[in-house]
């Protein structure tokens, strides 16, 4: 098993693959060739490969997104997204997703337990619902009806490390937070990584994805900004689309996706947005947020992408039209 840290440190990234990413970031009137899908953290190469599969044959945007960030939450090491996710105080893990199409729809669920893809289950109350929101008991119960199967997704890995933590119970999710941090947990950066993920397909439609267990040993019921619209995701299919990582709390506080998204509408680039937000809420909350880390990915409708965080240390993976992939790290507010 190999860790967000180690992964940045054995990643070989050429000049070329570098170069390119600062162009895209630079230029707001640069010509992409489509498709293109990003998403959060650099070993999320893997999740745009699927997604990849189904840009490249002229597929839609929303199919790509459901299929790529499904390979994170069927992942047993990806301790902060669906199968092997840490679990909440109690030893259950709960998980959140969030979808949205290049048609306005969206469709989301709340801590829903035992179903390995909630991706899939926000698609079909987006597609067959009249709500936005389905949760707990309710989201898992439509789950079950729709033909999934329910299942235990607390590995051994994770209810170790669960066991571990119940040695001292830190009650305060921002205290268990910083525990974590020093205890290094596996596959985790500041205990929780979200996968976000937006395409556009060749048809320039934007769809979006987000997914996660959600923040380690959290208090049962604790809902972040993953499966909330327009704070841990949101797509205009006019404008660009974002989505967020890190502490949901924070984001959820500028409704953060959603304000990306404004940004652009006014003339601003993807990664000018982005810093607007994260700017935004440090200045709302900056004596809370030194240790944390809170980062945003964007595109706009003309296929620039950027990024920005509040902390060293975020990165996204892309891949363009030319079929190159690119891990690039984002540039941040804070320096130690």
């Amino acid at each position: 098993m190999i860790n967000r840290r180690k992964f940045l440190r054995h990643s070989v990234l050429s000049t070329g693959a570098i170069l390119l990413a600062q162009q895209l970031n630079a230029k707001s009137n640069l010509e992409v060739k489509l498709p293109l899908v990003i998403s959060t953290w650099a070993p999320n190469v893997k999740a745009n490969k699927a997604a990849w599969e189904i840009l490249s044959k002229s597929g839609r945007a929303l199919d790509a997104v459901e299929k790529g960030v499904m390979v994170v939450e069927a992942d047993p090491d990806d301790t902060s997204v669906g199968y092997g996710g840490l679990p909440d105080r109690d030893g259950n893990v709960t998980l959140d997703a969030c979808i949205m199409d290049e048609l306005g729809g969206n469709g989301s669920v709340m801590c829903i337990e035992n179903i390995m893809h909630p991706i899939s289950v926000a698609r079909l109350v987006m597609e067959k619902t009249p709500h936005v929101i389905l949760a707990g008991k309710g989201a898992f119960e439509f789950a079950i009806q729709q033909g999934f199967k329910k299942e235990n997704l607390l590995t051994a890995s994770s209810e170790k490390f669960w066991k571990e933590w119940l040695k001292t119970s830190m009650y305060n999710p921002m205290d268990t937070m910083k525990h974590m941090k020093q205890k290094r947990a596996p596959g985790s950066i500041d205990n929780h990584d979200t996968i976000g993920m937006l395409a556009m397909d060749v048809n320039g439609n934007l769809s979006g994805a987000c997914s996660t267990s959600g923040m380690a040993f959290k208090m049962k019921g604790r809902v972040g900004d993953s499966p909330i619209i327009g704070a841990g995701l949101f797509v205009d299919n006019e404008i660009g689309a974002a989505t967020a990582t890190g502490v949901g709390e924070e984001v959820i506080r500028i409704c953060g996706s959603h304000t990306v998204v404004e940004a652009m509408r006014y003339g601003k680039s993807p990664r000018e947005a982005c810093q607007i937000a994260v700017e935004r809420m440090y200045k709302l909350r900056k004596n809370n947020l030194n240790d944390m880390q809170i980062g945003f990915i964007a595109v706009n409708k003309s296929g620039e992408i950027g990024a920005f965080a509040l902390n060293e240390g975020f990165t996204y993976a892309y891949r363009l039209g030319d079929g190159i992939d690119v891990v690039k790290s984002a540039d941040f507010l804070l320096k130690k």
